[in-house]
C-alpha cells in the first residue's frame, strides 16, 4: 500500500545517525544523504525519508519496520536503546496481536514510536 514514509526531524544530523544504529541490524541502510535530508532502506527503494528544515518535527507517528528474524528484532532494540532511544517495550512475543508475533518497540527524539516486528 505505501511507497515511503517521511518524517520531520529536529535536528537531521543527530536522527541520521539514530536512525543509521537503528535501523542496520534490520538491513535498512542509509542509502541517500544530502544538507536536506535522508532515506533508509533498500539501496534500490529507499521508503523512510528524513526531512530538515523549515516545518515542525513530526511527533507521535507510528512506523512498524519488518525484521527477518527474532534476532534482529532483538539487535534493533538494544542498537536503538544505545544510539538514544528511549524504551517503549522490549522485545518479546505480542500473543494478543497474533500468536508468533514478536516485537520491540523505541521512541526516537522526536517522540515517534518506531517497531521492529518478524512474524516468523
Amino acid at each position: 500500500m505505501f511507497d515511503h514514509v517521511g518524517l520531520n526531524v529536529a535536528n537531521l544530523a543527530s536522527a541520521i545517525a539514530f536512525y543509521r544504529a537503528a535501523l542496520t541490524p534490520l538491513g535498512y541502510p542509509c542509502c541517500s544523504e544530502d544538507a536536506s535530508g535522508a532515506g533508509f532502506g533498500p539501496p534500490d527503494a529507499p521508503g523512510l525519508w528524513l526531512h530538515a528544515g523549515g516545518r515542525a518535527p513530526s511527533r507521535n507517528v507510528h512506523i512498524a519496520f519488518r525484521a527477518p528474524n527474532r534476532a534482529a528484532v532483538d539487535a534493533f532494540h538494544a542498537a536503538a536503546l544505545a544510539a538514544g532511544a528511549r524504551d517503549y517495550g522490549a522485545p518479546g512475543l505480542r500473543t494478543d496481536y497474533a500468536p508468533t508475533y514478536y516485537a520491540a518497540f523505541v521512541l526516537d527524539a522526536d517522540g515517534n514510536n518506531l517497531e521492529a516486528v518478524c512474524l516468523d
